[in-house]
C-alpha cells in the first residue's frame, strides 16, 4: 500500500460515514438512543476525539515513542465517557465543526507522512487505521440502523 492508496480507503470510509448522518436537522442528530444514551451529535463528538488521538500520536509514533496507555483513563470505554462528557454540552453545529476540521487537519498530516509509512505495516498505519477508516464504518453503521429503526417506528402499519 502506498500512500494514494491508504487515502483512498480513507476517504471512501470518510464519505460513508458523512453520508450516513447526511440530512439530519439538529433535533435529529441530538436526539439520544442510538446506541445506548448516544445521539448522532454524540458519535460523531466520539470520531473527532479519535481523530485528535491520531493527530497527536502518530507524530510521536514516527519518532519512534509509545503513545500513553489507555488504562491510565481506566480503559477505553472509561477514556470515551471522559471525552464525551466533555463534549457533551457542545451544539449540533459546534459538533459538525469541530468534525470537518480535525478531519481536514488529519487528511493534511497524512498527506505530509514519509512514504515509508505506508509501504508496509508499521506502527504508524496500524493506529491510523484503527482510529480512521476502521473506525467510521462502525459508527455509520449504527446510524443507518437506528435513522430506518426510527423511520420504521414512524411510519404506520398495514
Amino acid at each position: 500500500m502506498n500512500r494514494q492508496q491508504l487515502l483512498h480507503k480513507l476517504d471512501k470510509a470518510w464519505t460513508e460515514f458523512t453520508e450516513s448522518y447526511a440530512g439530519m436537522s439538529h433535533a435529529q442528530l441530538a436526539a439520544p438512543g442510538v446506541t445506548g444514551d448516544w445521539s448522532v451529535k454524540d458519535i460523531l463528538a466520539h470520531v473527532t476525539t479519535w481523530e485528535e488521538e491520531a493527530l497527536q500520536y502518530l507524530p510521536l509514533i514516527i519518532e519512534g515513542g509509545t503513545p500513553p496507555r489507555y488504562v491510565t483513563y481506566g480503559g477505553l470505554d472509561a477514556f470515551n465517557a471522559q471525552k464525551m462528557e466533555q463534549k457533551r454540552s457542545l451544539s449540533p453545529s459546534e459538533v459538525l465543526q469541530q468534525l470537518q476540521a480535525i478531519h481536514v487537519r488529519l487528511h493534511d498530516y497524512v498527506q505530509s507522512v514519509p512514504e515509508e509509512q505506508f509501504m508496509r505495516e508499521t506502527r504508524f498505519r496500524h493506529r491510523l487505521r484503527l482510529d480512521t477508516y476502521s473506525h467510521y464504518p462502525l459508527h455509520a453503521r449504527m446510524i443507518r440502523d437506528w435513522r430506518v429503526a426510527r423511520e420504521a417506528q414512524a411510519s404506520p402499519v398495514g
